[in-house]
């Protein structure tokens, strides 16, 4: 076995301290997994050792007690071996099949859902919203609550033609990532400026060059320093509004909610697809969205009853075109779905949705 690496000031613990003595043991020596049941994955190395591997979902954003039960669970039916997935899921290792059953028992009378492995909906990936952010547009946070709460029952079983990766937003610039789906807020309206703050809480330069189009300049307004936005050419990002809160674009009216879907990763079959807009201007509508939640649950839905077995939302859509997509999820073909940004002119022909 790999010596334990001397400690250094950045970078990821070494894993091999928190490893299971049987993935220590076999590692990089695996022959084959199997998928038992939704939220338990066998591995079985060429030794003839094998690992199971129990995953639960989580609520995201963990607190002390949860963790804290979490980890007894894990002492008192699994074997003390844990590790947390990007979207906050729990896994359990345990050599010993006899162990699987209660493990699962002992996590859904917690209240635990155990699933989230192959062909399912795995638990949405979000940002932290109002919680760790000074931009949010939306509580994401909440969205995922409110959505998975509709959802959990696709992450309970594995009845997706492929698997489906969910990602929120709570801005257009900086967190969330690509998804099959991915709900992002969508600001309509440029910011609003408190001329009489800019001054005093605003490094005007530092404003400036946050802009990614330009569209904010120096001015002075009512004898004080401050900034001005151009409308013209304002994109409603809200990359202004951290540097400088006095530009405030977060509005209960204007702040929306926009869907996209399609994103992918490259694999071992294709190239990277980007995300398309697919829904604009849906209400912000807290505590449940029931809106987006609703056209989630539709897009899902056409996509498991008209996408074959394994292919991801953007194959199904590629192989159906987009404008029989729009057809099946019931959403209509809107302005804001073609895209008007100056930058874009020599890639619209490369475009999903128009041709010259």
């Amino acid at each position: 076995m790999a010596e334990m690496r001397e400690p250094i000031e950045s970078g990821c613990p070494d894993p091999w301290q928190y490893m299971h003595p049987v993935m220590r043991k076999n590692f990089g020596m695996w022959k084959y997994h199997e998928h038992p049941r939704p939220g338990v994955l066998l591995h079985v190395a060429y030794s003839g050792d094998k690992i199971w591997t129990v995953k639960a979902g989580t609520q995201r954003i963990l607190d002390v007690f949860t963790l804290r039960k979490l980890c007894d669970i894990g002492d008192e039916f699994a074997e003390g071996y844990v590790h947390f997935t990007i979207r906050s899921n729990i896994e359990y290792l345990v050599s010993d099949e006899s162990k699987v059953q209660p493990l699962i028992d002992a996590l859904e009378a917690a209240g635990f859902v155990v699933g989230g492995t192959q062909n399912s909906v795995a638990m949405i990936s979000h940002t932290q919203g109002w919680l760790h952010c000074d931009i949010p547009g939306t509580d994401a946070s909440g969205v995922v609550k409110a959505m998975m709460d509709e959802l959990i029952d696709e992450f309970r079983n594995a009845r997706m033609p492929n698997r489906v990766h969910i990602t929120t937003s709570c801005c257009q610039i900086n967190c969330g990532g690509q998804g099959d789906i991915a709900i992002n807020v969508q600001h309509t309206k440029p910011p609003k400026i408190n001329h009489d703050l800019v001054a005093n809480v605003c490094e005007r330069p530092a404003v400036v060059a946050r802009c990614p189009v330009a569209a904010i300049r120096p001015a002075l307004v009512n004898g004080k320093p401050s900034l001005e936005v151009d409308e013209r050419k304002c994109i409603c990002c809200g990359a202004c509004y951290p540097p400088c809160p006095p530009m405030q674009i977060n509005d209960p009216e204007h702040t929306k909610l926009a869907i996209w879907v399609g994103g992918n990763h490259s694999n071992a079959r294709g190239k990277p697809t980007f995300q398309k807009l697919v829904a604009a201007g849906i209400p912000n509508n807290p505590p449940r969205w029931p809106e987006a939640t609703a056209i989630v649950k539709r897009i899902l839905k056409a996509y498991k009853e008209g996408a074959k077995d394994w292919e991801r939302i953007n194959e199904w859509i590629e192989r159906i075109g987009w404008p029989r997509f729009f057809e099946e999820v019931e959403l209509p073909f809107t302005k804001y779905h073609i895209d008007t940004w100056r930058g874009a002119r020599a890639s619209f022909n490369s475009s999903s949705y128009i041709r010259f």
